[in-house]
């Protein structure tokens, strides 16, 4: 039930305020780019970044026959984008920040494409596809690079055999390689497996690539991690155990950005033994001994002190589920904290809360308000000193979201899809539904003892206030749950891409824009289609290889495969648009959705305070740019 909006203001104002550190962050650029239209015009669209003044307003020029010249005759204060309708030749184009009428430093110039999209060449590997790709700032110029993972021949932790080795690539925009690193044949492929975080975990102004390592690892200068010689893959074909890795070394790197060269190894917390210890009530509430629960692998980057981000890697989803916390500072590794809900044994009689709570995806954020973050594991939430928060009780599920979904009621929402099939029916657990993110109390919910594998939470339908929510059974509901019609067939991805403040829904390549009156959805772009993907869905366009606020003004950047596989293509959208918003970027719950986006089945980011049709003018979250950004 909802509080009355005077109670719940009443409860707002008896909360002793919260001194909040400054963030750091990222030094970015303006992330400017210009595309030059049929018509002739070149729409330009550029970054408000989260440390310029309310007040900045931008001069945008032009560069054409090699002279500069102002386009815009007054201030541009509103919205970071313009449309240049007197273009002509114009092949370069860079803006000025304007506070209290002097004008501040150019940006660096972008090149007008001829087209939506900037073609990234990648250096294909015979037998690999592009997969999950993250962004950072590895060189420290405030521009984004790419992390490509390649991947050969995945296999979920449910089947056995044989894989490929997971290779990491980091190209920058222009195509340029910087380098890469071959995971080596003793860590499966799967999305189950490798989670690589890239972000600037010491605050030096680079980001750096952190991942699960073994023996025979390369790093992306060549240097071989362990022992080179072994091969640790379960050879009996006629076993479950056939091609998982059960034995030798786990361990956790971190990799420079701007060399991939291997800065600190260290031992991967927990190790996978006891085999049999991962069972629980989640999922089909089996257990079993043969690898497949003990390797079900996720990480985050969360800042728990509220100031300094630490990376968290974590191990277990169905039973036992671990998270292990650990600074990155002055070269050095260390543990922060190592949250464990224990083993426990079939029936789980004795299992903890927190066990069987993990799913196939996470969400970081400040859930309690304390200016720290917590890990939202599925179905439990870990708070930033490493102790369990609360557990929902709603056991494993492959989709959740977390966000101000709700500007009616205080606080961020918990969107839950739960898993019930074969042993865990009998919980009558619901199929999805909302929660209060701070405590973990139920605000409704529908399907019990139904298994629903996807949902998604975003605003499409401004005839309601607040997000709506779809996938699963039952129509379109509005964020208090109430069913208003038939919803979009799509129900895994969503973007910010037009020009108003609804989120628009990808599937297949394609975005579409949900039409409320007719309750259908109507595609408004198109890429072009790729390679042919497997169950993860990639390089077929299920979801995006990602989808992030890389460029330009606040709305968000499609990464896909080029055709044929021998390319990128990073997609912006030329839709002008007239509100104006801080680079999401320079929001650190987004920023953390990024970063934690390509962990096994991904989900899109969202901000840590409503963006849709009716919003408020959001509160900036304090932040410390790190870098060097021109």
């Amino acid at each position: 039930m909802h509080l009355p909006k005077s109670i719940a203001a009443l409860i707002l104002l008896l909360i002793p305020p919260v001194a909040l550190a400054q963030r750091e962050m990222e030094a970015l650029d303006r992330g400017l780019v210009a595309v030059r239209q049929a018509d002739g015009k070149v729409f330009t669209g550029w970054r408000l970044l989260g440390t310029d003044p309310e007040s900045v307003a931008f001069h945008l020029y032009r560069v054409a026959g090699g002279k500069e010249q102002r386009v815009n005759s007054a201030p541009l204060a509103g919205a970071t984008n313009f449309i240049d309708a007197s273009a002509g030749d114009a092949a370069a184009y860079f803006v000025r920040p304007l506070v209290a009428g002097k004008e501040g430093a150019a940006s660096r110039r972008a090149n007008v494409l001829a087209a939506d999209f900037i073609e990234i060449p990648i250096q294909p590997i015979p037998g690999y596809r592009p997969g999950d790709a993250s962004a950072g700032d590895l060189d420290g110029d405030g521009e984004y690079e790419i992390i490509l993972h390649q991947v050969s021949g995945a296999r979920d932790n449910s089947f056995t055999g044989i894989t490929g080795t997971p290779v990491l690539d980091a190209y920058k925009l222009d195509g340029t390689h910087l380098w890469r690193i071959d995971l080596g044949i003793n860590i499966r492929e799967g999305e189950h497996y490798t989670q690589f975080m890239v972000y600037d975990l010491d605050g030096d102004g680079r980001a750096e690539i952190a991942c699960k390592t073994a023996d025979g690892t390369k790093d992306g200068t060549g240097k071989i991690l362990g022992d080179k010689a072994k091969d640790w893959r379960n050879q009996e074909a006629d076993s479950q155990r056939y091609g998982r890795i059960l034995s030798g070394p786990e361990l956790l790197t971190i990799f420079d950005g701007k060399t991939g060269a291997a800065l600190k190894t260290v031992d991967y917390l927990p190790g996978r033994d006891p085999i049999d210890g991962w069972g629980g009530i989640g999922g089909n509430g089996g257990n079993d001994s043969y690898g497949n629960r003990c390797d079900r692998f996720l990480a985050c980057v969360a800042y728990l002190d509220g100031k300094r981000p630490s990376l968290v890697m974590a191990r277990g989803v169905y039973g036992r589920t671990v998270l292990a916390a650990w600074d990155w500072r002055g070269g050095e590794l260390s543990s922060r904290w190592v949250f464990d809900s224990g083993v426990s044994r079939p029936p789980f009689k004795d299992a903890s809360p927190y066990s069987g709570m993990g799913g196939h995806a996470l969400s970081v954020a400040d859930v309690d308000g304390d200016g720290k973050d917590e890990i939202v594991y599925q179905a439990m939430t870990v708070d930033d000193n490493g102790k369990g928060l609360y557990a929902t009780g709603r056991r494993h599920g492959d989709a959740l979201h977390v966000g101000d979904f709700d500007p009616g009621r205080p606080g961020p929402e918990l969107y839950l899809v739960t898993e019930n099939e074969e042993k865990t029916v009998r919980f009558r657990t619901p199929g999805a539904g909302l929660h209060d993110a701070r405590t973990g109390t139920p605000l409704w919910s529908h399907s019990p003892g139904v298994d629903i594998s996807s949902g998604v939470v975003a605003d499409i339908d401004p005839r309601h206030p607040g997000a709506e929510v779809w996938g699963g059974r039952g129509q379109l509901r509005t964020i208090q749950g109430v069913e208003i019609g038939p919803g979009p067939r799509n129900a895994d991805w969503v973007i910010w891409w037009d020009g108003d403040l609804g989120r628009e829904i990808y599937n297949g390549l394609a975005i579409f824009k949900w039409d409320p009156e007719e309750g259908r959805e109507r595609r408004i772009f198109s890429a072009a289609p790729a390679v042919s993907g497997g169950r993860s869905g990639r390089s077929g366009g299920r979801w995006p290889a990602l989808a992030a606020d890389l460029l330009g003004d606040w709305r968000e950047e499609l990464l896909v495969p080029g055709p044929g596989g021998k390319s990128l293509r990073l997609h912006t959208t030329t839709i002008p648009t007239e509100h104006r918003l801080v680079t999401l970027m320079h929001d650190p719950q987004y920023r953390l959705s990024v970063a934690w986006q390509n962990v096994s089945y991904n989900k899109p980011p969202h901000p840590s305070f409503y963006l849709g049709e009716g919003m408020k003018p959001p509160v900036r979250t304090e932040i410390k740019a790190v870098g060097v950004a021109k």
